[in-house]
């Protein structure tokens, strides 16, 4: 996922074109049910309001549950002609945030995550509505055995940037209301404190690096050939910032604006890699990716 793991053949990619075409509207027809029930269980937790409290948590998890059956139904390839296992952008980008969603849903059971809720279901929504209309691309056979632990790899890096991005974004917002003025509208000792909310974003970094790192290397390893394209680049440039970043914080204690800038940097970078990329190839080329 992270690494290209080499071309398919043209013969390959031709035969596969008709029967990925013909089978849209199965596979759409196939992912419809579970994708309405998490559209209508995400769109509850966006709008209904905040008293709601056990109803709205109810509300979440029954759209993250069923947007798990809708991930499992897409890589599975149900409603396709070909069997075999399907993957894009998409599922990519609707599996990241089914993680990062995970992670809220644990973590807001012992500490309060204030304004994360309603920002979680509207991207949630968003990326169910677009696996849904671009299920991915059909993958009869691994270029390697090694390939799924390589895609797995990728997508939890993926997750644990994501979690990331979200306690950075909450950590700024609380900084913000830190500053004069901004204290009398909002009570900033309403989420979680300041110090720990920077810790642990700090730890969804390491974490992620740490994947990440073995994402790579089993995809450099087992790579025949490589190749040095976006989707390679990208990665290499995403973990040099989180390498940067973790030195950086380690070397000189970097905190506050300047490191989450750098978080909002590497993870841009590692969505350019693959799912920008796989959108170009699949979107505004129409092109089977090998």
């Amino acid at each position: 996922m992270i690494l290209s793991l080499g071309p398919a053949s043209a013969g390959a990619s031709a035969s596969l074109v008709s029967p990925l075409s013909a089978s849209l509207s199965a596979a759409a027809l196939a992912l419809g049910l579970p994708s309405l029930l998490a559209l209508a269980g995400y769109g509850a937790a966006a709008v209904v309001n905040e008293r709601f409290g056990s109803g709205l948590r109810t509300a979440l998890l029954i759209g993250w549950i069923a947007h798990a059956v809708a991930i499992c139904v897409d890589i599975a390839g149900i409603g396709s002609e070909v069997v075999a296992a399907r993957f894009g952008f998409a599922p990519a980008l609707s599996m990241t945030v089914w993680l990062v969603l995970a992670v809220y849903l644990v973590e807001s059971r012992f500490v309060p995550l204030p304004g994360a809720r309603r920002t979680l279901a509207v991207l949630a929504i968003g990326v169910v509505a677009l696996a849904w209309m671009f299920p991915g691309e059909i993958r009869p056979t691994a270029p390697s055995r090694w390939a799924p632990l390589h895609w797995a790899l990728g997508i939890a890096s993926y997750g644990l940037f994501g979690a990331a991005v979200l306690h950075a974004a909450m950590l700024n917002r609380a900084e913000r209301l830190m500053r004069p003025g901004a204290a009398a509208a909002i009570d900033v000792n309403e989420g979680m404190p300041l110090l720990r909310l920077e810790r642990m974003t700090f730890r969804f970094v390491g974490a992620g690096f740490v994947v990440l790192s073995a994402a790579l290397i089993l995809g450099a390893w087992f790579a025949n050939p490589w190749r040095w394209d976006h989707k390679t680049v990208f990665s290499m440039l995403g973990w040099l910032v989180f390498a940067g970043l973790l030195a950086g914080r380690r070397a000189f204690g970097w905190r506050g604006p300047a490191a989450t800038r750098g978080v909002y940097g590497g993870a841009a970078l590692l969505l350019l890699a693959y799912v920008g990329s796989r959108f170009v190839l699949e979107v505004l080329l129409h092109r089977v990716p090998g």
